[in-house]
């Protein structure tokens, strides 16, 4: 990790929670003023330690009730291959993470869904019509018990 300051920690633990908060409100809680404030977070945000800014939205409310993460193996290991299956990947908005693994399986996805049905229509004319698949190992969540995009600071 970077070698921060503890104000510099304490801005990245409170943006991470409320990205919408005021500079005046940050400088208040970090006990700065807005002018010092201000040039600690745009530093943060200039070594890449703030990659962006983003919404949180509530996936239930969209109507995304499934989740499921699918182990998957491909076919072999050529770039070809890899490279169909990054493009594919980036441009899938079912797809909400994805990590290359150790093990068994070459990846890790993490699959959101209106449903069941609309998990399986995902998987079998999606995903493996790619033609690239091995093999896949699909988990279903039943409930999420925690769910966060805090990192520890």
């Amino acid at each position: 990790m970077p070698n921060l300051e503890e104000k510099d920690r304490e801005i990245l633990r409170i943006i991470q929670v409320d990205g919408k908060i005021g500079l005046q409100a940050l400088a208040d809680q970090v006990n700065l003023s807005s002018s010092p404030c201000w040039r600690r977070v745009k530093r943060l945000e200039e070594a890449g330690l703030i990659d962006r800014y983003a919404a949180i939205l509530n996936p239930r409310i969209l109507g995304l009730r499934a989740q499921a993460y699918l182990q998957l193996s491909l076919i072999d290991h050529s770039e070809e291959t890899i490279d169909a299956f990054d493009r594919f990947v980036q441009n899938e908005p079912h797809i909400v993470e994805c990590a290359s693994i150790t093990g068994s399986r070459d990846f890790l996805l993490k699959v959101m869904a209106t449903d069941a049905e609309e998990l399986e229509s995902f998987i079998m004319k999606r995903l493996h019509r790619l033609g690239i698949i091995q093999s896949t190992h699909t988990q279903l969540v039943l409930r999420q018990t925690k769910s966060s995009t805090v990192l520890p600071v």
